[in-house]
This record gives structure tokens, C-alpha cells and sequence, in this order.
């Protein structure tokens, strides 16, 4: 049987009726969920569930993005489950390893953005697939360290997004953002 708890399943199911227009990555991260037993396990080959963030600042005018060492490149924060059940849990882990954030707590305990991405083969692994669960988080404070998983971190202004990514999934979540006022 699936490590996968209910409450997950019950997430994906929620995000389903709140962006009808996303069913279709929904409907193919419920399958893959359901036919993968070790989704959440980084062992699985075809690719497995990770978990982001939308990490906003104190005042909810700037994101913190990484600039990814292995990807090269800007992105939210996040990373692999590692088996982690509660994704939310494992995504609000990730988000304070890489900014050495202590305190960063979510706004919603709702998935707040979906993306199913190719990671590119590398010297340790096939090319696969990142199953990836965002949530809406936000920091209490704008003080940073910079872990070894990146090159570096920003605080982005929302509105100058842009200047540092032309990736489609990351100005969708602004454009959610915007959307809940």
C-alpha cells in the first residue's frame, strides 16, 4: 500500500475543486499517486513527490527564491519528501534547511500550486520526474543563510519577478498570490 496518508489525497482532491482549470495535472498527480506506492521515496526511478514553497516576506511584497546549485538556475524553495508523509511538513523542513528561516509557517495548509517537471539526468540519476506540491508559506523575518544546496537566495520583489526567472510555474503562483488579495 501507498506511504501516502489519506490527508494528502484529500489535499490533491481540494486543489481539484478550487483550480478546475488545473485538471489535468491534478488528475495525473491523483494517478500517480495512486498507482506509485513509493511516491513519496526518492529510490523511485520514474520520479517521485516533492515539496515547495511560495515563501513570502514579513510584509508579503517579496518572494525568496534560490538560485539552485544543481539546476543553475532560480526557483522556489523546496526539495525531496524523503518519505515524509505530511508533504506540508516536509515542504516547511526544506523551506528552513535552505534559508536558515527558523521561523517560516504556512498561510494556508492548502496546496497552493501543482507542477509536474523533468529534472534532467545527471551523474547519479536518470532523468525523471518531480511531482511538485507547493504551499503558501511566509517568514517572520528577511535574515538569511545561504545553504550549500544553493548559490544563492533573494528576496524578489513580486513585481520584478521577471528579472530573475521567465519560468511559467513560478509566475503562475504570483499570479495566485495576487488573486488572494
Amino acid at each position: 500500500s501507498s506511504d501516502v496518508c489519506s490527508s494528502d489525497l484529500k489535499l490533491l482532491s481540494e486543489y481539484s475543486k478550487q483550480f478546475p482549470q488545473e485538471q489535468d495535472i491534478c488528475s495525473r498527480f491523483i494517478h500517480f499517486v495512486n498507482c506509485e506506492p513509493d511516491c513519496l521515496k526518492r529510490t523511485l526511478k520514474v520520479g517521485h513527490v516533492t515539496a515547495s514553497s511560495w515563501v513570502l516576506s514579513p510584509d508579503c511584497n517579496e518572494v525568496l527564491l534560490t538560485h539552485h546549485r544543481k539546476l543553475g538556475f532560480w526557483v522556489q524553495l523546496g526539495g525531496h519528501v524523503d518519505g515524509q508523509t505530511e508533504i506540508l511538513q516536509a515542504a516547511l523542513r526544506e523551506a528552513r534547511e535552505e534559508s536558515g528561516i527558523p521561523n517560516i509557517n504556512p498561510l494556508s495548509e492548502s496546496l497552493f500550486d501543482l507542477d509536474i517537471h523533468s529534472i534532467p539526468e545527471n551523474s547519479k540519476e536518470a532523468s525523471h520526474l518531480h511531482y511538485d506540491t507547493r504551499f503558501l508559506l511566509q517568514a517572520d523575518t528577511k535574515e538569511f543563510q545561504i545553504s550549500s544546496e544553493s548559490l544563492d537566495l533573494a528576496w524578489v520583489p513580486l513585481d520584478h519577478l521577471e528579472d530573475y526567472t521567465q519560468e511559467n510555474s513560478i509566475r503562475r503562483m504570483r499570479d495566485k498570490q495576487k488573486s488572494l488579495g
